[in-house]
């Protein structure tokens, strides 16, 4: 068998709830402002407890008790992705394997493409697949974007958020995720970054990232579902990189695909960058209306690097 599918969905989120009036007390802001400029109402921070890698493990945990007849001992591949690893070394995706007793000695490696990296590490479980490297994968995006954030910058402060999601990626007879579709802007490197000589702050030139996702981004969701061999119609679901709602619902809006629901999990999360896909998309599955089975869902990201990338995967 060459081909994948995702069987399962997990998350994890810290119980404090930060609502817009808590962060008028830290900035100059308020909530008027936050809803109307980035649509959020509240978001997760860690509660003091919480790492990235502590997140990645409750949340993988949660896939896995929701894969049928698959445990952690079958697992032969581990990927976290993450812009915001607790160490350099070991990687998360080690602690992960370790954390869980994966004594079998899976495969574990770290994505750094900052938001668009859970799409990178999903398609990169795909190919180990296909190629015969691998035959189950867990997948998770992790991120603490709090330990970063600057919290006296009312553009940044008001997004960043804390969360994990993770799903777990098997050969199939049939594929369930479709070729992604991935690039990079190179004159744009610069425009999402956590840098030293910015105290490893999170930063962002927001008007250049947002003018590059509402003339490029609409593109790049065309080609993902052409590749696809899909028509917009065809979409049942839209789980975008919860970065903005101001630029998740007009792009939504523009792929033109008028009987998908539309992941809009950054009105309750924040921004949890490389965490936000399979988050949002965990959630709503867990939800009381989740997207039924066979269900055509796609992904899409896109952060510091600036990176894209972005497939369909059907839904269990």
């Amino acid at each position: 068998m060459t081909g994948s599918k995702v069987v399962a969905f997990g998350h994890f989120q810290p119980e404090r709830i930060v609502p817009n009036t808590e962060l008028e007390k830290l900035v100059e802001t308020s909530d008027e402002w936050i809803v109307r400029r980035v649509g959020i109402q509240e978001r997760r921070w860690g509660t003091g407890v919480e790492t990235v890698d502590s997140m990645a493990i409750k949340a993988a945990k949660m896939a896995l008790g929701n894969a049928e007849g698959i445990d952690a001992g079958d697992i032969d591949m581990v990927i976290v992705a993450t812009c915001t690893a607790t160490d350099r070394s070991p990687n998360m995706a080690a602690r992960v394997a370790n954390a869980l007793d994966m004594e079998q000695g899976p495969a574990t490696i770290d994505v750094n493409t900052a938001c668009s990296g859970f799409a990178h590490s999903l398609a990169l479980a795909q190919g180990a697949i296909a190629s015969g490297s691998a035959t189950k994968a867990l997948v998770i995006g992790s991120e603490m974007l709090t330990d970063y954030t600057d919290f006296t910058d009312r553009t940044t402060c008001v997004l960043t958020a804390d969360g994990a999601g993770a799903m777990i990626v098997t050969a199939s007879e049939e594929d369930g995720i479709s070729p992604v579709v991935w690039g990079s802007v190179p004159s744009l490197s610069d425009a999402v970054r956590i840098e030293e000589e910015n105290n490893n702050k999170f930063a962002q030139s927001g008007q250049s990232v947002y003018r590059w996702t509402v003339t490029q981004l609409p593109k790049i969701a065309s080609k993902i579902i052409e590749r696809a061999g899909l028509q917009p119609e065809e979409i049942d679901g839209i789980i975008l990189h919860q970065a903005n709602l101001r630029i998740i619902e007009p792009l939504a809006e523009k792929i033109g695909a008028p009987n998908a629901r539309v992941a809009t999990d950054v009105v309750y999360s924040g921004n949890t960058s490389a965490a936000s896909v399979p988050l949002a998309l965990s959630k709503m599955m867990a939800s009381d209306e989740p997207l039924p089975s066979g269900s055509k869902a796609l992904l899409f990201a896109f952060g510091g690097g600036l990176s894209y990338a972005g497939q369909i995967i059907t839904i269990p």
